[in-house]
């Protein structure tokens, strides 16, 4: 996909200060967290067509109105993903301005699950 280069600015100061982490990392994070939670960040007819298989959807454009509702402690692990891993960097920086301090974008999102062979489903 082609960014417009304001987007890409303001992911790239994002990534600045959100930690990505690797689909491998991911893995091992969920298996050693039972607790821990993997978001969809990306828009509702996406997240309809296929998504990970133990993955909540809190879309990007309702996280910051309904994060603290859904999941009240900002220690709460997160692990959050988009289609590519640039709107994540944009969810994680803005949990972490609401004060969640182990929140994770996934590096590559959906389209690196996929390929790295991550279970999905549709629906």
């Amino acid at each position: 996909m082609d960014h417009a280069p304001g987007f890409l600015k303001l992911v790239n100061d994002a990534k600045t200060r959100v930690r990505e982490i690797t689909i491998e990392q991911a893995r091992e994070r969920l298996k050693q967290n039972p607790q821990a939670v993997l978001m969809d960040v990306r828009e509702d007819r996406e997240w309809q067509k296929e998504h990970a298989v133990e993955a909540v959807h809190l879309g990007k454009g309702i996280l910051e109105r309904d994060l603290e509702k859904l999941y009240p402690d900002p220690a709460k692990e997160i692990i959050m993903y988009c289609g590519g891993g640039f709107r994540s960097a944009l969810t994680c920086d803005a949990a972490q301005k609401m004060g969640y301090h182990n929140v994770h974008s996934l590096a590559g999102g959906y389209k690196a699950m996929a390929q790295s062979g991550w279970p999905m489903k549709s629906g």
